[in-house]
C-alpha cells in the first residue's frame, strides 16, 4: 500500500510529532544521552515556541507514560483546575449562561508546566536547562512561520489592533500579519523561561531542588505573581461581547499541583489500551471498544459500508454517555466500572440498527438515571441576553479539520499538538498538550504567553458532573493514547482535534488491528468521524446525524453511508487527523517505529 511517507524502524529512539521542529529536538535529546522522557518534555516546549496557535505555557498537557524500570503504565495529570471564584452564580450574575470561549473568563489554572515538570522530575534525567534551551533558543531567535500560524493570526488581527493590543505587540511584529516562511520571535518569553533558569539554579544545585524551584516561581513566584496581577485587571473583551477580567488569583494558583494517577484501561483483542480518567473524555475510546468488542469488524471489511457505519453509531453511544456521566472524579461519582461493564454494554449494542440514529442516548449503569445538560438545539449556538450572534462567536472553540483555525461562521479555533516518544531502554511517552492559544486571551506583556481557555468545558447547570465548581478539572478532550499486546508495552499515539481525537485515534487503532495495517498505513488512511454529539467548546451545538469522511474514501462507501440515513458531508482529501505513533515490536530483539500524519505538512517523525 502506497504511503506518504515511510513508516521509521529502527533500535535507538523515535519521536513523532505535530511540528518537526519539536520531533528534531526530542531526537537531539535521545542522541546526547536522555531518555523518553527527557526527550519528550524537550518536545513539548519547543511546540509552545513552534505551534503557539496550537498550545501556550499557559495551556494543559495530560501525559500517559510507561516506565521500563517499573514494568507499567502512568498517567501524570496537567490539567489545571476552576479557580475558587469560579461559580456558576459569579456567571450567571454577568448574564451569562455559557462559559465563554475567550478572554480571562474561561481560565484555569495554567498546568502545562507543573505536568511537564512533575514528569521530569520524577522519571527524566536532565536539568530543567537543558530541557528548556531549545524553547529559549527558538523563542529568542524565531521559528518559521507555517501557514497556519498567519492565518490564525490574520483571523484576529482586528480583535488584536482594537481589543487586545498587548496581543498585536507580540503577534503582530511591525504591526502586519506575519507571512509564512518569515521568522517569528517571542523575546519576552525567552526572558521569562531565562528567569526560571535563573532561579532555579541559584537556589539549587541538584537537579531535583531546581526542578522544584523552577515549579515554585511559576506556581508560587513571580509567574504567579504576574498572572494574578493581570487576572485581577483590566477588563478585556471576550467572546460574550463584553469586557471581563478573570477569576484566577495568586492563591489558585499555589494550591494546585500536577498529579500521578493510574490510568483506566480496557482488553481488546489481546491489546490493553490505557486512557487518563473520566475528567478527561479519554475512557469515551475504552467505551467505544467494549462496544465494539461485540461486533465482527474484521469479518465486515476495513472501511467498508459496515464498518463505518458501526463505528459510527457506537461512537454515538459512547459520546452521549460522555455527555451524562464524564466529569471530574473528586466532585462526581463517575460509574466508569459499570459504563465499561460487559452487561451494560451488550444491552447498548443492541441499540446499533441497520439506520442512522439521530438521538443522543445515554445509558443507565447500575441502574443510575442519566442527567444531560440542557443543550442547545441542533446546529445552533447559545446566547446571553443582548448579545449578537457574531460577536458571539468570534475566536472560540477547536478545529475538527485540517483547514486552519476559522470555521465558516466565522469563529476562529484553537486546537492542540502531540508527541509521542520511545528509547532505546524501552520507555514511552504520550502527551497532548494543548491550551494557551496566542488565540485565546490577551497576552501578558510581562511574560509573553497568554491564559487558557479550558473552562469554557465547564457547564453553568447544577447538578451535572460537568458542572461548574472552584477546585474542579473541566472535562477536558485532551486525550493521549497507550496500548500493550499481550501484556508489553506496544504502542503510544495520539492527535490533535478536540472531540475528534477519540475518533480520529480509534480509527486510526481499529485500523491496525482489525485493518491488518501499519503504523504509517494508518496515519495515512481516510479519516472519518461523527458531529452528532454537543461540541466540548463554546458555543457547544451539535449536528445531530452528520457524518465527516475525506474524499478520498470509497464513493460507494459515501453513497450507502447516505443510504443508510448518515447525513455525510465529504471533506478534503487530506483534512481530518493529525495522528502520529510510536511503536515497540514486543517480541524480544524487536525494532522501534514510528510515523507523522501529512495532513497540514507540519507532523514529523524522527528515529534510528
Amino acid at each position: 500500500m502506497f504511503t506518504t511517507r515511510p513508516e521509521l524502524t529502527g533500535d535507538f529512539g523515535m519521536v513523532a510529532s505535530t511540528h518537526w521542529l519539536a520531533s528534531a529536538a526530542g531526537m537531539s535529546v535521545l542522541e546526547r544521552g536522555g531518555n523518553a522522557f527527557d526527550a519528550a518534555v524537550t518536545a513539548g516546549f519547543v511546540l509552545q515556541v513552534a505551534e503557539p496557535h496550537l498550545n501556550g505555557p499557559g495551556g494543559e498537557v495530560p501525559i500517559l507514560l510507561w516506565s521500563e524500570a517499573e514494568q507499567r503504565p502512568f498517567v501524570v495529570c496537567g490539567q489545571g483546575v476552576a479557580p475558587a471564584a469560579a461559580t456558576i452564580e459569579r456567571f450567571t450574575d454577568l448574564g451569562l449562561d455559557v462559559v465563554p470561549g475567550t478572554g480571562l473568563l474561561p481560565a484555569t489554572v495554567p498546568g502545562a508546566f507543573g505536568g511537564w515538570m512533575l514528569m521530569l522530575e520524577r522519571w527524566g534525567t536532565w536539568s530543567l536547562a537543558d530541557v528548556l534551551e531549545p524553547a529559549i533558543s527558538y523563542a529568542e531567535h524565531g521559528v518559521p512561520v507555517v501557514e497556519r500560524i498567519s492565518a490564525t493570526i490574520g483571523t484576529v488581527e482586528r480583535l488584536f489592533a482594537e481589543d487586545w493590543p498587548t496581543s498585536a505587540a507580540t503577534w503582530l511584529p511591525h504591526g502586519r500579519v506575519p507571512e509564512p516562511g518569515s521568522r517569528l520571535t517571542n523575546p519576552v518569553l525567552a526572558a521569562t523561561y531565562r528567569r526560571l533558569v535563573a532561579e532555579a539554579t541559584s537556589a539549587s544545585t541538584t537537579r531535583e531542588g531546581q526542578i522544584a524551584a523552577a515549579r515554585d516561581a511559576w506556581y508560587r513566584g513571580f509567574v504567579a505573581e504576574e498572572i494574578a496581577q493581570f487576572s485581577a485587571g483590566k477588563a478585556w473583551r471576550d467572546s460574550s461581547g463584553e469586557p471581563h477580567s478573570g477569576l484566577l488569583t495568586g492563591d489558585d494558583l499555589a494550591g494546585w499541583t500536577a498529579t500521578v494517577e493510574e490510568p483506566l484501561t480496557f482488553d481488546y483483542h489481546g491489546h490493553t489500551v490505557c486512557k487518563t480518567g473520566p475528567w478527561g473524555q479519554g475512557p469515551v475510546f475504552l467505551q467505544q471498544l467494549a462496544l465494539l468488542s461485540g461486533f465482527d469488524l474484521s469479518g465486515m471489511g476495513h472501511l467498508s459500508p459496515d464498518y463505518v457505519h458501526t463505528v459510527i453509531e457506537s461512537a454515538k453511544l459512547a459520546f452521549a454517555d460522555r455527555e451524562a456521566w464524564y466529569g471530574d472524579p473528586a466532585f462526581s461519582d463517575v460509574p466508569m466500572a459499570g459504563l465499561l461493564s460487559e452487561a451494560y454494554n451488550a444491552e447498548r449494542r443492541a441499540l446499533v440498527g441497520a439506520d442512522a440514529s439521530y438521538g443522543l442516548r445515554p445509558g443507565a449503569p447500575d441502574g443510575r438515571a442519566p442527567r444531560l445538560p440542557d443543550l442547545p438545539g441542533p446546529g445552533t449556538v447559545s446566547h446571553a441576553p443582548g448579545v449578537s450572534r457574531t460577536r458571539r462567536t468570534a475566536g472560540v472553540g477547536e478545529p475538527t479539520v485540517g483547514e486552519p483555525t476559522v470555521s465558516g461562521d466565522g469563529r476562529v479555533r484553537g486546537d492542540t499538538c502531540h508527541v509521542d516518544v520511545v528509547d532505546r531502554h524501552g520507555n514511552m511517552v504520550s502527551a497532548t498538550p494543548s491550551g494557551g492559544w496566542l488565540q485565546s486571551s490577551p497576552t501578558i506583556p510581562s511574560l509573553g504567553f497568554c491564559l487558557g481557555t479550558r473552562g469554557q468545558m465547564f457547564w453553568l447547570q447544577d447538578g451535572l458532573p460537568a458542572s461548574l465548581r472552584p477546585g474542579a478539572r473541566p472535562r477536558t478532550t485532551l486525550s493521549p493514547s497507550f496500548a500493550l499486546r499481550d501484556g508489553r508495552p506496544w504502542l503510544a499515539f495520539g492527535t490533535p482535534g478536540g472531540d475528534q481525537q477519540d475518533q480520529w485515534s480509534l480509527s486510526f487503532f481499529l485500523s491496525v488491528v482489525h485493518g491488518g495495517l501499519g503504523l504509517q498505513e494508518a496515519v495515512d488512511a481516510p479519516m472519518f468521524h461523527s458531529e452528532h454529539f454537543p461540541s466540548s467548546f463554546f458555543p457547544r451545538g451539535s449536528l445531530p446525524g452528520v457524518l465527516h469522511i475525506e474524499e478520498r474514501a470509497d464513493p460507494a462507501l459515501v453513497s450507502e453511508l447516505r443510504r443508510r440515513g448518515h447525513q455525510v458531508e465529504v471533506q478534503g482529501p487530506w483534512s481530518l487527523g493529525r495522528l502520529s505513533a510510536v511503536a515497540r515490536d514486543t517480541a524480544p530483539g524487536g525494532f522501534l517505529h514510528a510515523a507523522a500524519n501529512p495532513r497540514g505538512a507540519q507532523g514529523y517523525a524522527v528515529g534510528r
